[in-house]
């Protein structure tokens, strides 16, 4: 019997303890790695190339739709599932545009997350209770593109997730750090700083760089343990 390879990544040891509790019942099932962060999960998957990888939203380091991202850019046969402790519509959407195959809640029953994991690995799409190939996937994405509606972006341009270096900067605001100290810290221009904060805003439901540090919070883009200002590069 070919067995799926399974790349567990999560910051908490129990949950992934739990996750390889599941997984090692199943015959055709086998865990090859366990990651706590985002950018080791990309090493290692590079070197492992698993068959899945199960991905929390919520990382050290790199949130999980990053590297979910930089995954399907090296790595596009390899299936990601992602796991969030916070569900919303949007996140789903932004899961699903930067390449995941799945998303589940945290509290999804282990005999659903196992169905899910053996529908990605045969290249399909799991949304809620939908099981979707890849013709019905495109026309959700396109869908649920045609509906948002976010404040601040122009007539049908898509709502976009953040790119790396947006992201990079938003930590550093959610820290309380200003553009110059951001600007010090990342080895860019003060300007290039008020470009990205500009674009932040304009991709996110926000008014303000303090709105957007919350909502980057709330959606587990960024850890709260990250934000204290001992753990910004000194200025």
């Amino acid at each position: 019997m070919e067995r799926i390879k399974v790349l567990l990544v999560d910051d908490h040891p129990f949950f992934r303890e739990g996750l390889r509790q599941v997984f090692e019942k199943e015959p055709d099932l086998e865990v090859v790695a366990e990651e706590a962060d985002g950018r080791a999960a990309i090493q290692r998957a590079q070197e492992l190339h698993p068959d899945v990888v199960i991905l929390d939203i919520n990382l050290p380091s790199m949130n999980g739709l990053q590297v979910t991202r930089e995954l399907k850019n090296t790595l596009p046969n390899t299936a990601v599932v992602l796991l969030t402790a916070y569900h919303d519509e949007e996140q789903l959407i932004h899961s699903m545009r930067a390449g995941a195959s799945a998303y589940f809640a945290k509290d999804v029953t282990p005999a659903r997350l196992v169905e899910g994991l053996h529908h990605v690995h045969q290249r399909r799409w799991v949304i809620g209770e939908k099981v979707l190939d890849q013709e019905q996937m495109a026309a959700w994405l396109i869908e649920q593109l045609e509906e948002i509606a976010t404040p601040g972006l122009g007539e049908g341009e898509p709502f976009s997730p953040l790119s790396r270096r947006e992201m990079e900067i938003l930590q550093h605001t959610a820290r309380g750090q200003s553009n110059k100290e951001i600007a010090r810290a990342l080895g860019i221009s003060q300007q290039t700083v008020k470009n990205h904060i500009s674009s932040i805003l304009r991709k996110l439901p926000v008014r303000d760089r303090t709105e957007a540090a919350v909502y980057a919070l709330r959606h587990g883009w960024i850890r709260l343990e990250d934000t204290r200002r001992d753990q910004a590069p000194p200025s």
